[in-house]
C-alpha cells in the first residue's frame, strides 16, 4: 500500500515539475519580443460551420528552406567545406480526420565543419564568432517563433558545441576564440 502511494506522489510531483518547466521556458523575457502567432495548415482551416475538434499536439521539426538556403550560401563563403541549414521546431497539432497544423516555437540553425581537432578551442571559439554575426543580422520577422539555437557539429556529426542565439546577442558579441568557446561548451 506504501509503494502505491508512493508511486503516486512522485507521478504527481513529476507531473507538477514537467508543467512548471514548460511555463518557466515558454514565458516571454523582457529581452525577447513575443513570438508571433503562425500555424501552417496541411488541410483545409475549420470553417465557422464546423464544430471546433480536439487534436493530440507533438514535438514536430519542419524544413526552413528559405533560411537555409541564406545561412548555407553564408557559410560556404567562409569555407566551401562547410554547410548551414535552418529548422522550425514546434508542435503539430493533429486530429483525427488525419489533417494537422503545425505551430512554430522557434527557429534552429546547424552548422557543420570539417574540424578535426576538436579540443582547439581558440580555432572552435573563432569559428563560432564567424558564424553566430550571420545569425544575428537575420531579420527578426524571418525569424519563425523565438530565437532557437545554433548547433555545431564537425563532418562526422559529432556535436561540439550549442549557442542559444539570445543570449549570445545579450552576453557574447565581440568575444571570439577560447573565451567564446568556454561560454558555451558543456566542459567543467
Amino acid at each position: 500500500m506504501k509503494h502505491k502511494r508512493n508511486v503516486a506522489i512522485a507521478l504527481v510531483l513529476s507531473a507538477a515539475a514537467g508543467f512548471l518547466a514548460l511555463q518557466n521556458v515558454s514565458a516571454p523575457t523582457p529581452d525577447t519580443a513575443p513570438p508571433t502567432a503562425e500555424s501552417i495548415v496541411t488541410e483545409p482551416p475549420v470553417t465557422e460551420a464546423s464544430v471546433p475538434e480536439q487534436c493530440a499536439y507533438t514535438w514536430a521539426y519542419q524544413d526552413a528552406p528559405e533560411l537555409t538556403q541564406k545561412l548555407d550560401a553564408a557559410v560556404k563563403a567562409l569555407n566551401p567545406d562547410a554547410s548551414g541549414r535552418a529548422q522550425l521546431f514546434g508542435e503539430n497539432c493533429g486530429y483525427a480526420d488525419g489533417h494537422s497544423t503545425f505551430g512554430v516555437m522557434e527557429t534552429d540553425f546547424y552548422v557543420r565543419s570539417p574540424v578535426n581537432d576538436l579540443t582547439d578551442e581558440e580555432f572552435l571559439g573563432n569559428w563560432v564568432a564567424q558564424i553566430m554575426p550571420i545569425v544575428s543580422k537575420i531579420p527578426r520577422e524571418e525569424i519563425k517563433g523565438n530565437y532557437g539555437f545554433v548547433e555545431f557539429s564537425n563532418a562526422d556529426g559529432q556535436v561540439f558545441i550549442r549557442v542559444p542565439i539570445q543570449k549570445y546577442m545579450n552576453e557574447a558579441q565581440g568575444k571570439t576564440g577560447a573565451e567564446l568557446f568556454r561560454m558555451f561548451s558543456n566542459a567543467p
